[in-house]
């Protein structure tokens, strides 16, 4: 029987996303790729390294307009020695606007846009994935935002998914390259929980499947799960149950975002905007979510609803989605905590089985909002930032058998 140490990563599997990178045009991913993660993987001194990239629908829609852009784009990946197996499909537009907040849902999974910006991310990572690369990743959006989503949307939406699939499957027929497109849960989102993405999955899309000439087979074997722990955790959600339950339901997990969320242990002893007004920063959502003994789970939208609304039951923890560097246990201010125990489990549920071995990508794209004391002032700050995420998940892994080579 194989071990979990020969089943493991190697370091240069353990990617961070660059959505942490400004870069909507691919004139600005050619800089991030030669100035930002060359940079990370010369710090962490790998010879070869491999990237989660995000790419905008303008940068996709420009790297598919011709082939020698396509391949000068593989060459560059080559030359800076990085090996692409990952891309964030999530954001479509710019990720580093003033105010994103509810833009980071539109287009949804109802749009013919959805489906065609990810139909181009499929070929590029189709033709840049490495020759030793067994599938290609694509986190994407689970569905749209909750808000306004309307039974005709819904059902639209199971439309263009089994669209995608149908080109998905014709791609891997065209290039022998397997490319898997996972929905990446998130609070306030159609897909919030994973009672409802198994749902989804075994009920709806196995029900539509059929009626678009597609097997549920072929679904499944296309479709699958991004899995945020920083998500999961605001959801109050534990780590080893909820990938258990997509493992028995057949559903594949294609990648896991190793991410942190904050939490406030005891709202009842501090002045909660005090502690946490540094983090009501005006870019993206912040969702909130308080637990009671009943398992019932009270929200909000975002973080600075919660100022306004003072009903908000503090007898129980906050959990704030919010990526904090996945180092830390507690933030500068020491009321406020982190999930980080969440990743910790989920590695423990890792190393007790060995088959499973998703895509692993460090996803703070927070580090340029977070408050000052934590926030890098220069590109070699955030560069070290990123370097001590990496090398804390190594060394977790390293104690757990879960790494082939040795953390630096």
């Amino acid at each position: 029987m194989k071990t979990a140490q020969k089943q493991g990563w190697r370091r240069s599997q353990l990617v961070y996303c660059s959505n942490v990178h400004p870069g909507a045009s691919l004139a600005e991913v050619r800089s991030v790729i030669e100035h930002q993660i060359a940079s990370v993987r010369k710090l962490r001194g790998l010879n070869r390294m491999g990237t989660g990239l995000w790419l905008s629908a303008q940068a996709a829609e420009e790297l598919c307009s011709d082939a020698q852009t396509m391949a000068d784009f593989s060459q560059l990946l080559h030359t800076n020695e990085l090996d692409l197996f990952a891309l964030n499909g999530f954001p479509f537009d710019d990720f580093h606007i003033d105010r994103v907040k509810e833009r980071v849902y539109q287009p949804n999974w109802a749009t013919p846009e959805r489906l065609t910006y990810t139909q181009n991310l499929a070929r590029i990572l189709a033709a840049c994935l490495p020759a030793n690369e067994p599938f290609g990743s694509i986190s994407t959006l689970p569905l749209g935002y909750a808000t306004n989503w309307t039974e005709d949307e819904h059902t639209q939406a199971l439309t263009t998914l089994c669209q995608l699939v149908k080109s998905l499957a014709e791609l891997k027929i065209e290039t022998g390259r397997h490319i898997r497109v996972c929905l990446e849960m998130e609070p306030g989102c159609v897909l919030e929980s994973t009672e409802q993405t198994i749902s989804f999955f075994t009920d709806h899309l196995a029900t539509a499947a059929p009626q678009h000439g597609l097997s549920k087979e072929l679904i499944f074997n296309h479709l699958g799960i991004c899995f945020d722990i920083c998500h999961q955790a605001v959801m109050f959600e534990e780590p080893a149950q909820s990938l258990a339950r997509f493992k028995e339901a057949g559903i594949t997990i294609g990648k896991i975002q190793i991410s942190s969320a904050l939490e406030l242990k005891q709202p009842a002893d501090c002045n909660p905007e005090t502690v946490l007004s540094d983090f009501a920063e005006p870019r993206y959502f912040h969702q909130v979510r308080s637990r009671n003994q009943d398992g019932i789970l009270t929200g909000k939208m975002d973080l600075p609803d919660l100022f306004i609304e003072k009903s908000f039951p503090r007898n129980n923890p906050w959990r704030i989605h919010f990526h904090v560097p996945i180092q830390l246990a507690t933030t500068t201010e020491s009321t406020l905590g982190t999930t980080q125990d969440a990743i910790l489990r989920l590695l423990d549920y890792m190393q007790r089985h060995p088959d499973f071995h998703p895509h692993l990508e460090v996803e703070t794209y927070t580090w340029q909002v977070l408050p000052p004391t934590l926030r890098p002032s220069t590109d070699a700050d955030l560069h070290k930032g990123l370097l001590d995420e990496l090398s804390w998940l190594e060394k977790s892994m390293h104690s757990l058998n879960l790494l082939q080579d040795l953390p630096q």
